[in-house]
């Protein structure tokens, strides 16, 4: 028996290093369990703009297409034409409309476009209730399909728990500058590492490094830029404490990839970030937006011993137990063999 084709529109440019992001890697983990579930994936990669109509063109119709929403919600004429003739899902990543300040023809695209689909496949419980609330899909035509994390060993860790690691683009969205604020007010024993593209806003990069430098604490904070591979399973590796101190986050595979290695989370109560810490008691949640609720958070962890030692004991008997990728591509496998 031949194997199921299904075709995997992703954008432009997914592999590239310099462009790491949750949404390439749950692309690429998604990709490996399919053809490992006996698909036969066969990836076209597109720009997320009109030029992606030329790809969609060329794929069979009545052909099984997976297109990212970040393709998608770039070129809806395109999406919308092939709709017609394709068996088209969807997958989303992020929600445009929840995101401040998003443009309001960015948001009438993202409509146009899961409107078209026949099935959408969305990325955390929370992403699909935001679409589904907004009257952007029908709820029997979404599928969660939850992000897993990588296998890993345990971290070591220092022993003074002042190891501190933040991983993520570094963007308004993404709150580094909360946290920066937040450990300007903390006091001595720290170092963070922020991991992260600085190439998608650069003032805002520039703003909260000159903010370092005034309160001085720009020597303890490291930008280590874009990190892959096995230098970002150093960082975790040495790492005590993961940050997350997002405005806004569909779920948060870093939480995830953070806890499985045995690594305690501060992190925001905001979007999917609750469903990626699930029921883990390794994790303290603060009220985004909110410095000092984070500087409080990041002082308890530092000064009461106590609870370094019951969290990081707590991350590491729930780390290995912790979801993996397989669920995840069964869940997509099945969304897929649904459509007729």
């Amino acid at each position: 028996m031949s194997a199921r084709v299904v075709w995997f529109v992703v954008p432009e440019g997914v592999d590239d290093p310099a462009r790491v992001s949750g949404g390439n890697v749950f692309d690429a983990r998604v990709a490996e369990g399919l053809r490992r579930l006996g698909w036969d994936v066969r990836r076209v990669e597109a720009r997320a703009d009109a030029a992606s109509r030329a790809a969609l063109d060329g794929l069979p119709s009545g052909g099984l297409v997976l297109v990212d929403g970040l393709v998608a919600r770039g070129a809806p004429d395109a999406v919308v034409a092939a709709a017609a003739r394709l068996r088209l899902a969807v997958l989303v990543h992020m929600v445009t409309a929840a995101f401040d300040e998003a443009d309001p023809a960015a948001i009438e695209h993202e409509r146009r476009v899961l409107a078209s689909a026949a099935l959408v496949v969305a990325t955390s419980v929370w992403t699909r209730d935001e679409l589904v609330a907004r009257g952007l899909v029908a709820p029997d035509r979404v599928v969660v399909a939850t992000p897993g994390s990588d296998d890993a060993p345990l971290s070591g860790g220092t022993t003074t728990g002042g190891s501190l690691l933040c991983v993520g683009v570094v963007a308004p969205h993404k709150g580094q500058d909360l946290l920066v604020d937040a450990l300007t007010a903390l006091g001595p024993g720290w170092t963070c590492t922020i991991a992260g593209s600085v190439a998608a806003d650069p003032a805002f990069v520039r703003r909260i490094a000159a903010r370092a430098a005034d309160a001085g604490v720009a020597e303890r904070i490291t930008w280590a830029g874009v990190v892959h591979g096995r230098a970002l399973d150093a960082l975790y590796a040495r790492a005590d404490l993961l940050v997350a101190p997002s405005r806004t986050e569909s779920y948060g595979i870093v939480v995830g990839d953070a806890l499985r290695r045995g690594i305690p989370v501060v992190a925001t109560r905001v979007g999917g970030i609750p469903e990626a810490i699930g029921p883990s008691r390794a994790a303290i949640l603060v009220s985004p937006n909110r410095p000092a609720a984070l500087r409080d958070a990041l002082r308890q962890w530092m000064t009461d011993a106590s609870l370094r030692a019951a969290l990081t004991a707590e991350a590491r008997q729930e780390g290995p137990s912790r979801r993996d990728w397989t669920e995840t591509a069964r869940t997509v496998d099945r969304a897929l063999r649904s459509l007729p």
